[in-house]
């Protein structure tokens, strides 16, 4: 089968910035589900096996796009390297957002998209992302948690921490692939303040009415697989798929040089295609 594959296509952002996206697509007169993938913290779309994911899901028969956040650290200019440290720091829930509204919008009235069959995908935090946008958007028909985070607002410092990050106005995590220095300014916090409700992963999933996947391992080191329990606890329609011994990226790293995908992605991918399949 023949794949259609562009990279870095530019979405346009009034409220945000120009970020960029991939789509993956079999050669084919027909129309097909459309998948939208979101990266995680510290994530960007080209990392590691995303690529070999994306054409797995090609190979399935869907339209499957991946993105980067536009805040994500990354710019148009260099999608693969963290070059712009200050738009990170300015990063918040708001303008991911945004930002996934943008790239719904830019593939949605594509000729080759069927619009009936809409599926999004988010890891670790773009998985909480992506059960709110999934709750806010009919669009959405089905939504997967790849490891994917069940609650927002624990994952802020706490205590002194806390009173450090605000009285200084900023606090920095160190990437260890990268030893960069990544900031986040206090306006990360206001933002998630302003819109608790907005952002509350639990009440999302709680009155969802669409298929919900959950896949998580059981060794993962980033997010426990509790997080994975209590969202399909929340969802009254969400089927849970705990995979034994998988980490955070499911045996994946950057840079991935291998052919293939590593064996509990696989695993993962397979399993997603056919929950997507059996609900179209």
């Amino acid at each position: 089968m023949k794949l259609h594959i562009e990279k870095n296509i530019i979405i346009k952002s009034a409220e945000t910035r120009d970020f960029l996206a991939d789509a993956f697509y079999p050669e084919t007169k027909h129309q097909l589900p459309l998948v939208i993938f979101a990266h995680g913290y510290k994530g960007y779309k080209d990392w590691g096996a995303w690529d070999l994911m994306a054409e797995k899901f090609a190979e399935a028969g869907f339209f499957f796009v991946k993105f980067n956040f536009s805040h994500n650290g990354t710019t148009v200019e260099q999608p693969k390297d963290f070059a712009d440290l200050e738009a990170f720091g300015n990063n918040n829930f708001s303008k991911e957002m945004s930002d996934y509204d943008e790239v719904l919008n830019h593939f949605y009235h594509h000729p080759k998209v069927d619009e009936e069959k809409i599926t999004l995908i988010g890891h670790s935090r773009g998985g909480g992302i992506t059960v709110i946008k999934a709750f806010e958007d009919a669009r959405v028909k089905i939504l997967i948690s790849l490891a994917g985070v069940s609650n927002f607002k624990y994952r802020f410092p706490t205590q002194d921490r806390f009173e450090s990050w605000k009285n200084q106005g900023v606090m920095y995590s160190e990437n260890k692939r990268t030893h960069q220095q990544m900031p986040h300014y206090f306006q990360f916090y206001e933002d998630f303040e302003k819109n608790e409700n907005r952002f509350d992963i639990q009440y999302a999933a709680q009155h969802l009415e669409k298929p919900f996947l959950i896949v998580q391992g059981t060794n993962d080191e980033a997010v426990r697989d509790k997080e994975a329990t209590l969202l399909n606890e929340w969802c009254k329609t969400s089927e849970l798929v705990l995979l034994e011994n998988a980490n955070h990226i499911f045996g994946a790293k950057e840079p991935w040089t291998e052919n293939e995908l590593p064996q509990d992605l696989e695993k993962a991918t397979l399993l997603m295609i056919k929950f997507i399949k059996g609900h179209f």
